[in-house]
C-alpha cells in the first residue's frame, strides 16, 4: 500500500533540516535541498524497516499541510 508522507525542511547553517511531519522522529540534515530529501528519503526506509522488525505500527501519512501567510507587524497587536 502506497502512503504519502509530508517532508519539511528548514534552512540551517550546514544546509537544510529535513522531518517527516506525521513521523516526527524520522529526522536528517543535508548540504543542499536535493541531498536532504533523499537522506530523508533513506532514513524513512530504515525507519519503517525498524518498525516493523520490532512489530512497531508504522505512523500513516497522508496529512494536509497549508501555509497561512500573515504580515508580522500585525501579530501580537491588541485592538
Amino acid at each position: 500500500m502506497l502512503h504519502t508522507y509530508t517532508a519539511k525542511y528548514t534552512k540551517i547553517e550546514s544546509g537544510y533540516l529535513g522531518q517527516l511531519v506525521e513521523w516526527p522522529e524520522v529526522i536528517t540534515e543535508g548540504k543542499n535541498i536535493e541531498d536532504c530529501r533523499e537522506m530523508l528519503r533513506d532514513a524513512l526506509n530504515e525507519m519503517i524497516l525498524a518498525y516493523e522488525e520490532q512489530g512497531k505500527e508504522i505512523p500513516i501519512g497522508d496529512c494536509f499541510i497549508e501555509q497561512i501567510p500573515v504580515e508580522v507587524k500585525y501579530v501580537g497587536q491588541t485592538a
